[in-house]
C-alpha cells in the first residue's frame, strides 16, 4: 500500500510543480557560476536550503543531476518527486543513512553529474549548514555553489523548514553564489568554519 501512496504522490507532486511554474516569471544572476562548469562537462555540488528547493527542482529538471534525498517516509516523497522531475537521487541524510548518502553522491559525481544537498536537511535546523556536505565535496573534489532563492509572493508550510511554494504569478530569482572549493586537507573544524560562512552568505542572499 505504501509503494501506491508513494507513487501516487509522485505523479501528484510533479504534475502541480510544473502547472504552478507556468505563470511564474524567473530571473536567474550569477548563472555562470553554475554554467561554466557544466558547459565544460564538470561536476559541481549545488547547495540550498531545505525550504527553498522548490524553485531549483523545478528550474533544474531534467538535467540528470543526483539529489541527496533521506531514507524516512518524508523523504520517499521527495525522491519520488525529484525523480518525476529528472532527478536522481542517492539514498541518506545527517541523521539516518548519511554516509550511504554521501558516497552515493560522491559515486554520481565521479560519473559526471552534478550533484544537489540541502545542507539544513531532512529535519533541521532551520538554516544549520551540515558540514557533511562540505565532506563530500572535498572527497569528489567537487566545487560548491550555494542557490539562494527569492520570491516576489509566497505560501510557507507550516513546518521545521517553513517550506515555500511561491504563488501564481510570482516573481522567482534563482542566485547562484560564487563557488567554494574545499581544500583537500581541510580538517573538521576548517569544514564547520566554511559551512558557517557559506551559511551566512545564503541568507543574506536569500528568503527569510
Amino acid at each position: 500500500m505504501s509503494e501506491v501512496r508513494f507513487r501516487v504522490a509522485g505523479l501528484l507532486g510533479a504534475g502541480f510543480v510544473r502547472g504552478l511554474f507556468l505563470t511564474t516569471r524567473l530571473t536567474r544572476v550569477g548563472a555562470e557560476h553554475y554554467r561554466r562548469y557544466r558547459d565544460a562537462g564538470r561536476p559541481v555540488m549545488i547547495v540550498v536550503w531545505h525550504g527553498h528547493m522548490l524553485p531549483v527542482v523545478h528550474y533544474h529538471r531534467d538535467e540528470g543531476i543526483v539529489a541527496l534525498a533521506s531514507e524516512h517516509g518524508d523523504g520517499e516523497y521527495i525522491a519520488r518527486i525529484l525523480e518525476r522531475n529528472g532527478f536522481g537521487t542517492a539514498r541518506g541524510s545527517s541523521t539516518r543513512g548519511g554516509r550511504k548518502g554521501l558516497k552515493g553522491l560522491v559515486r554520481a559525481a565521479r560519473q559526471g553529474h552534478a550533484v544537489a544537498v540541502t545542507p539544513d536537511g531532512p529535519r533541521g535546523p532551520r538554516h544549520e549548514f551540515k558540514p557533511g556536505a562540505l565532506a563530500a565535496a572535498q572527497m569528489a573534489g567537487l566545487p560548491v555553489v550555494p542557490i539562494a532563492v527569492r520570491v516576489s509572493s509566497a505560501w510557507h508550510f507550516d513546518s521545521w523548514d517553513r517550506f515555500l511554494v511561491p504563488r501564481p504569478f510570482a516573481r522567482v530569482t534563482l542566485e547562484y553564489l560564487p563557488p567554494t572549493l574545499v581544500p583537500r586537507d581541510a580538517g573538521r573544524e576548517e569544514l564547520e568554519r566554511m559551512a558557517r560562512e557559506i551559511g551566512a552568505a545564503l541568507d543574506r542572499a536569500g528568503e527569510a
